[in-house]
């Protein structure tokens, strides 16, 4: 995210009309094609729903938009299965906003210690926000999620990662506990459960504990957003009692 210069081209509604603008090269060959055949940036919103689980295949879009959109341009599942990382360079010092795909110890590799931005109780309280995907309820499924889940419900379905509980139903996100797989299944995964879960008498979601560190940052950090209460301040997080 950089500064915006007065005389900047794009438009304000494209920059939710701050004074700076996030810029993005995607490192998909596909996005890359999209970009030189145009001649020149895109900018567009999210394939999805606001607030709802994001996309990453063409199905998800085409579940969400179909008929609201007039074409969908398949290359494939994601591979990373994440946002992209939201790093703040307009001040003296850079700010990770929002943790995604480049985990933020490779950013601070090179560039050396970044700040930390809103958390999720802050951001909430902000009165504006400095990045997309920083409200307080995102990325969230229809039914109910529970973090930290160290046993299960009856009306449970689970989002498990590493050594699973048993579960009437279940998506696990890694059985060998690799963060880079849990991302790319962790959106397929949460779109899944939703679905299934009511078909099988199942009412909410419990979500294994994830290890904070490299992708499993950004996955904590949707995690988080998807388990927020719609119009409440707390996150649904902890053991079941």
């Amino acid at each position: 995210m950089l500064p915006r210069r007065r005389l900047c081209p794009v438009d304000l509604l494209a920059g939710a009309g701050l004074d700076t603008l996030a810029v993005r090269v995607p490192d998909h060959a596909g996005a890359r094609a999209l970009i030189s055949t145009l001649g020149g940036p895109v900018a567009a919103p999210s394939a999805n729903r606001s607030g709802a689980v994001s996309p990453t295949q063409a199905g998800h879009v085409l579940a969400d938009l179909g008929g609201r959109i007039a074409a969908i341009l398949d290359s494939g599942p994601c591979t990373i299965g994440l946002e992209s990382t939201v790093l703040d360079l307009s001040g003296g010092r850079p700010t990770l906003l929002r943790p995604g795909g480049v985990p933020v110890e490779a950013i601070e590799a090179m560039l050396g210690p970044v700040g930390r931005g809103l958390s999720l109780a802050r951001a909430q309280a902000a009165s504006s926000l400095r990045s997309p995907g920083l409200q307080l309820s995102h990325y969230a499924p229809t039914l109910p999620l529970r973090l930290d889940a160290e046993t299960l419900a009856a009306h449970e379905a689970l989002l498990s990662f590493g050594p699973p509980l048993a579960a009437p139903l279940a998506w696990n996100l890694s059985v060998a506990s690799d963060l880079t797989e849990a991302a790319a299944r962790l959106f397929s995964g949460l779109r899944w459960l939703d679905e299934q879960g009511p078909r099988h008498g199942l009412t909410g979601i419990a979500a294994m504990p994830v290890p904070a560190h490299g992708l499993g940052l950004a996955i904590n950090d949707r995690l988080q957003r998807a388990a927020a209460p719609r119009e409440s301040g707390m996150v649904g997080s902890g053991r079941l009692t």
